[in-house]
């Protein structure tokens, strides 16, 4: 959407609507418009058919007997590809390539046949 700019009592202002694709895993994918306050940085990092992860903050207003819902970004990120398999935890031994000896059972007399 076109960028609104204008002055107020803090200063100069700059305000960009971007609408979103989103689906939650259902069949149908919404559209949501987001507003960019004073962040043009954010809105030159949108790339179309790129996803993001967009951090918002939802308000809703009354004015003249109406309401009026405002969805403000305040953090934009792009979504991290699928994340790696799990990699072996740090402080455990390698597995073994070949396969793994067995001890020879323990003597009768060595066997504890104690309960818990």
């Amino acid at each position: 959407m076109p960028v609104t700019k204008g002055t107020s009592a803090r200063g100069d202002w700059q305000r960009q609507d971007v609408v979103f694709d989103y689906n939650d895993g259902s069949t149908f994918t919404r559209k949501i418009c987001v507003t960019f306050f004073n962040r043009p940085d954010d809105v030159a990092k949108l790339r179309e058919g790129s996803a993001y992860s967009v951090s918002v903050n939802v308000e809703s207003r009354e004015y003249n007997g109406r309401w009026y819902t405002d969805i403000r970004a305040w953090r934009l990120q792009p979504k991290q590809a699928e994340a790696p398999a799990a990699a072996p935890m740090p402080d455990m031994p390698p597995l073994a390539a070949e396969e793994p000896s067995y001890a020879a059972a323990p003597a009768a007399s060595e066997v504890d046949d104690l309960p818990f």
